[in-house]
């Protein structure tokens, strides 16, 4: 009996010990607090350089198909490497300095935006001119947007040039926190963007 009752004192002592340790653990992640978003505006506006790796879901009445991205942005250039079912296998799409071009299995071809250029070899187009703002979280500083935000400070849901963009979630890479899956979506195109790596280039 003595034995049974020391077994039962020390069962209660270890469901307390772990009760009052539920109860310390935070609620919250602590890098999500309200304040990081806005302490980081200065560093992610001069943000001009990285590399991205993710996949794009495209939903339309007609389809709903899948390609691979790779981003490379810089200051002057970038290059989006688009390969998978939808597209017609590789697609290279360059923009340097008002100049763009697509490169695939078809040949090399032009135009003066990229939308236009996607649009005539795609068949669809995404709004380029506008993501590499939309992917660091901002609003495109060409025109006129609506920006909600989620009770920690994130963007949550940006409206712009008819498209509205979703924050779902976000990574934090180098002490910078970056959108991992956002869904833009324009009239009845839809278009899921998760990343699966960032590579930004911060100035020390």
């Amino acid at each position: 009996m003595k034995h049974r009752m020391t077994t039962i004192r020390c069962l209660a002592a270890g469901l307390t010990l772990a009760l009052l340790a539920g109860c310390a653990a935070p609620t919250t992640a602590p890098d999500m607090r309200t304040d990081r978003w806005e302490a980081q505006q200065e560093r992610l506006a001069e943000l001009d350089t990285w590399i991205l790796v993710g996949k794009a879901g495209l939903r339309t009445p007609q389809e709903s198909t899948s390609a691979n991205l790779d981003w490379s942005q810089h200051p002057h250039y970038y290059r989006m490497l688009i390969s998978g079912p939808f597209g017609s296998g590789r697609n290279l799409l360059e923009g340097r300095e008002g100049r763009f071009s697509l490169t695939n299995a078809n040949g090399r071809f032009v135009a003066e935006t990229p939308e236009a250029l996607m649009q005539q070899q795609l068949g669809w187009s995404l709004p380029v001119s506008s993501l590499a703002d939309w992917i660091r979280g901002l609003p495109a500083d060409h025109s006129q947007y609506q920006l909600e935000h989620d009770d920690s400070g994130f963007p949550q849901r940006l409206e712009q040039d008819g498209w509205q963009i979703d924050y779902r979630d976000w990574v934090e890479v180098e002490s910078l926190w970056l959108p991992r899956r956002l869904i833009m979506e324009y009239d009845d195109l839809r278009v899921t963007l998760v990343v699966t790596e960032w590579r930004p280039a911060l100035d020390d």
